[in-house]
């Protein structure tokens, strides 16, 4: 099932500032990772064309990233239901996902020599900020993304 509630609404304190809310449930298997990247991705779109919000691409791309990332490990360690929350706030996208495992997520140490398990390593690296709640049931991990480039940060990550 996919986007179980969609809220958008303009702060009253300032024009230039929009808070727009989407969200979508997944009964998460493989091919549901790909549908929560879409989401995001159209999410993004529709915040620019319909909200008037400036959104970088390089914004969209790595949104993307960290929701496959985090779908991802949904999959693999704690399969079934799965709550994905995206948010702007005309500076930051926020995006948080619950799922019912109980296991928080550590990332591994450095290891040059390990094949797979880099995900958490990635998303820690590309956002502005990392956050892993227990709830009554499962975990939700929250993210927060810069929605624009800064000027002096390199044009890769």
């Amino acid at each position: 099932m996919e986007q179980v509630a969609m809220t958008g609404q303009e702060r009253p304190e300032t024009a230039d500032e929009r808070t727009v809310r989407r969200s979508a449930a997944y009964d998460m298997t493989s091919g549901e990772i790909a549908r929560a990247r879409a989401f995001v991705r159209d999410f993004l779109d529709t915040a620019r064309s319909q909200h008037d919000v400036t959104v970088s691409d390089r914004a969209v791309e790595i949104a993307q990233l960290v929701v496959s990332e985090l779908a991802t490990n949904v999959c693999k360690y704690a399969p079934g239901p799965c709550l994905l929350d995206v948010g702007i706030d005309g500076i930051l996208l926020d995006i948080s996902m619950w799922d019912s495992g109980p296991v928080l997520p550590a990332a591994s140490p450095a290891d040059p020599t390990r094949i797979g398990q880099h995900g958490l390593e990635l998303v820690l690296m590309v956002c502005q900020s990392f956050t892993v709640h227990r709830e009554p049931v499962g975990k939700r991990i929250r993210v927060q993304i810069p929605l624009h480039d800064h000027p002096s940060a390199p044009n890769t990550w």
